[in-house]
């Protein structure tokens, strides 16, 4: 039996075309997945799609509204991505963002050139129409801008609702065809009078209600899984975090004794966590669990193994021929489900807009083991419910359906868990060292009562020795690195600004309890440039 996947990120749903909805057309932007998650905290359902889209497609769709990407590239580019003209004239309310307003400029008829100044980072949005698209958003408001062409002409139909010191044309509106067009990223945190500009497109230009709520959602889900697998066995692979947890609840829900959970312990947990989980939900949750060991022949597969993809390669694969036995063990099963989200598709492959061509071009990031390293010859098909939803929208999802705080709120971990934590070769003294540091990390943050201020918090082994001094006597021993970042959905991350205090605490006990380690320091650096894990 072939691979058999949900429908990839860009295509619309069929299963929703009877939902209010808001369309993105990307053009390669970064911010397109976090448009989405904005429209979607107005409770309006939205899915991002290719710019490729046809005007026929989109009215199968029947979208309320469309919004236009922002993009690397310069609409006047030989090669630039363009949408079909005739989305103009569909009579639906259409918002460009950046890239998207200039495009719309160009298409309708005015003017786009390369500024004589760019402009980047924050800037002071004076209103000249306080009405329609900027009802409620306060004059001299902070928005983030971030380019280097301007619109120098409008359309015909066009008036200016707004500009800053170094772009005369803002934001701009015909309101008669409720064609509006921003040239700074009201979808980013930096601008503080970005989701009321949101909330003004969605429910006053477009005349959405706010439907899209968790209550549906799990309605809707529990109606598409259990047409999707009928009468067939679902075999899930639980973690203990949030997304496999919420999975296991809510298809437990939709089909009951069909599901069977799996946990394979691997042995890169963190300490005492696999015997937490399996007791949680066989005695608590009454959801039966089966416990595999497979520890041994894990670290076995990543003997040696430095490169980061190539170790999250080899658990992936590792995880599906594990699968493949306990399927055979417990099976037959027709059906894998996993908790794949929204920035796992994104990360694991990530697009772009080639200027020669104007196609989409994957620049993959890294691997998630539950999105790559699929064999071709997968005997499974996958269930992924949770694959349009960020971070944030699954945690509501599993309040909803009754997941306990410990589990809805904790920390997000991946997949090939302390194995991506230790950069370099993975022996079993690196694991131990690892796991006693990590747990003093969680020990003294949650006696501090500090754990739910951070996304993630965590300790990294290096690969490396430094020398030291303790009891009079040299050392030579690993350092452990410090990462706490504050994050609203994982695709942006901020260091976070930790008390010196705990800082000292958590230190002091790491070199003074764990075995192998004289050194401990602080990471510092935002997701970008960075990521939040190490490897």
């Amino acid at each position: 039996m072939t691979l058999q996947t949900e429908q990839p990120p860009y295509t619309p749903s069929v299963e929703r075309l009877d939902r209010q909805m808001i369309v993105i057309l990307d053009f390669g932007s970064q911010y397109s997945e976090l448009i989405a998650r904005r429209i979607r905290e107005t409770q309006v359902y939205s899915e991002v799609l290719s710019y490729r889209t046809t005007p026929e497609q989109l009215q199968q769709l029947n979208p309320r509204g469309i919004i236009l990407s922002g993009g690397p590239n310069s609409v006047y580019d030989a090669g630039a991505p363009h949408c079909d003209r005739a989305i103009w004239d569909m009579g639906i309310p259409i918002l460009g963002v950046c890239y998207g307003m200039q495009l719309m400029v160009q298409q309708l008829g005015g003017d786009v050139e390369r500024a004589e100044r760019g402009e980047y980072g924050k800037a002071s949005l004076h209103i000249d129409d306080p009405t329609d698209l900027l009802t409620n958003v306060e004059d001299g408001t902070t928005m983030w801008m971030s380019h280097g062409d301007s619109v120098t002409r409008l359309p015909d139909g066009f008036e200016l609702l707004a500009h800053t010191q170094n772009t005369p044309c803002a934001a701009i509106a015909n309101h008669e065809r409720k064609l509006y067009g921003v040239q700074f990223h009201p979808e980013v945190v930096h601008s503080i009078g970005g989701l009321a500009l949101i909330r003004n497109f969605v429910y006053h230009a477009c005349n959405c209600e706010p439907t899209w709520t968790t209550d549906a959602f799990v309605e809707e889900s529990i109606r598409e899984i259990r047409a999707r697998v009928g009468d067939k066995r679902v075999l899930l692979a639980l973690s203990g975090g949030v997304d496999s947890s919420t999975l296991a609840f809510l298809l437990h829900r939709a089909i009951g004794d069909q599901l069977s959970c799996v946990f394979i312990d691997q042995g890169f947990m963190r300490k005492y966590e696999p015997e937490r989980l399996v007791k949680l939900f066989q005695e608590q949750f009454h959801i039966p669990v089966e416990y595999v060991n497979a520890r041994e022949r894990f670290l076995k597969k990543i003997e040696e193994i430095t490169d980061p993809e190539e170790k999250r390669k080899r658990i992936g694969h590792e995880f599906i021929q594990v699968f493949e036995e306990e399927s055979k063990r417990l099976g037959p099963f027709d059906y894998l489900a996993q908790g794949t989200l929204y920035p796992d598709v994104i990360e694991s492959a990530d697009t772009n807009i080639d200027p020669q061509t104007g196609e989409r071009v994957a620049v993959k990031i890294k691997s998630h083991h539950n999105v790559g390293g699929l064999p071709k010859d997968l005997r499974f098909k996958l269930v992924e419910p949770l694959r349009k939803l960020f971070k944030d929208e699954v945690r509501k999802l599993g309040r909803s359906i009754g997941l306990p705080e410990e589990i809805v709120r904790r920390h997000p971990f991946p997949g090939p868990g302390l194995a991506i934590r230790i950069l370099g070769e993975v022996t079993d003294e690196k694991l131990d060292i690892l796991r006693d540091a990590d747990y003093i990390v969680r020990q003294e943050i949650n006696r501090q009562d500090m754990y739910h201020d951070f996304w993630q918090a965590f300790a990294v082994l290096l690969p490396i020795r430094s020398v030291g001094v303790m009891g009079d006597q040299r050392t030579y021993a690993y350092p452990i690195v410090l990462r706490f970042v504050s994050s609203e959905d994982g695709m942006t991350a901020d260091w976070s600004r930790v008390p010196y205090d705990l800082l000292e605490t958590i230190s002091t006990r790491i070199v003074n309890e764990v075995r192998g380690v004289n050194r401990v320091v602080y990471d510092i650096t935002s997701k970008p440039p960075g990521t939040i894990e190490w490897e």
